[in-house]
């Protein structure tokens, strides 16, 4: 027998606002692949790049925050390395633990993609400023739980 969770979860409301979800998601991932191929970045090394340009992280951080393999992120921060987008350097904090940061180009070209999201911010720029701050409670809301 169904919970009135469950039951809740079910309803058609619910299901339109999962598709529709699904599909924000999908048209930010196409916007975010074609910002990261101007720079000749692909997405994972976009979104490792935009990571650390907020702080500098060890690899096994940045492997939970995208959820793959360390050995992956080795990867990509060796490839962002040899173009001079990042940089490993010791943590103060522990001298055995590596860091990767971004370094001054790897923040402007972090910032640059930023920047270039059209799908994020055109149509969020034609809602109020009351309506983004209504999704974005709404958004934490569902995030939180």
């Amino acid at each position: 027998m169904s919970t009135p969770q469950q039951t809740r979860r079910l309803d058609a409301l619910t299901l339109e606002v999962v598709e529709l979800i699904g599909e924000v998601v999908a048209r930010y991932h196409a916007d975010y692949e074609e910002a990261a191929a101007v720079h000749a970045l692909t997405g994972a090394q976009a979104k490792l790049l935009g990571l650390l340009s907020l702080e500098p992280l060890p690899m096994r951080k940045l492997a939970n925050r995208l959820k793959c393999e360390p050995s992956n992120v080795t990867g990509i921060v060796d490839r962002l390395e040899a173009r001079g987008l990042a940089e490993r350097r010791p943590d103060p904090a522990d001298r055995r633990v590596k860091l990767a940061a971004a370094t001054e180009e790897g923040r402007r070209v972090a910032k640059s993609l930023r920047e270039s999201l059209r799908f994020a911010s055109e149509p969020l720029a034609g809602l109020a400023d009351e309506e983004r701050e209504v999704l974005r409670v709404l958004l934490r809301r569902m995030l939180d739980q």
